[in-house]
């Protein structure tokens, strides 16, 4: 007479149910799969801002970042980065080495970068060894230009496995002293 209550009961369906649902799971197909799914529950970090040299800072020594620099003021020592802004009010005086190099300013000593670019304001006094390079129309340039496929590492093995290996190089022979001439009594 009384029977239970089937609405929380889970019963299968019957067929035609059954069918109907099979129906529609294969008209309808299944989501992609998002690709944030598949990623660290962290954000990716946002590239740090550029550091930034002003006109009116002199700074004497070395700078090192894998980061950029805009450099708008005078440093006197060598310069590595990942990008390098020489402004037009800048003045470097050492070895520049970077991925890119835009120089608007003046640069005294070599200049090495993968992408190498002199604005119509630049001034380059010293080597630049590049991979590809520009140079516009007004800039001042004196010194030799060499393309490298690595202009980065100078053609050179960097750490203690190239310091090995020019050891290991073979070295031509000195030269023999030329014989002096003897006097035949």
């Amino acid at each position: 007479m009384f029977s239970k209550s089937k609405i929380n009961d889970p019963a299968p369906k019957s067929d035609d149910q059954a069918k109907t649902a099979a129906k529609d799971s294969a008209a309808v197909p299944p989501a992609p799969a998002k690709a944030s799914e598949f990623k660290s529950s962290t954000p990716p970090k946002a590239k740090p801002v550029a550091s930034a040299l002003s006109s009116d800072l002199h700074i004497t020594g070395n700078l090192r970042t894998t980061g950029d620099i805009v450099v708008e003021g005078t440093v006197e020592g060598d310069i590595r980065a990942h990008l390098l802004t020489v402004g037009e009010s800048a003045t470097i005086k050492g070895e520049v080495i970077a991925d890119d190099v835009v120089v608007n300013g003046r640069i005294v000593g070599r200049v090495r970068g993968l992408k190498v670019r002199l604005t119509s304001t630049a001034r380059v006094e010293g080597d630049i060894i590049h991979k590809t390079i520009a140079i516009e129309s007004g800039a001042h340039f004196e010194g030799s230009v060499q393309r490298q496929d690595d202009p980065l590492n100078g053609g050179r093995i960097p750490g203690p496995a190239g310091a090995a290996a020019a050891a290991a190089a073979p070295t031509a022979p000195a030269p023999k002293p030329a014989a002096k001439p003897t006097k035949a009594d």
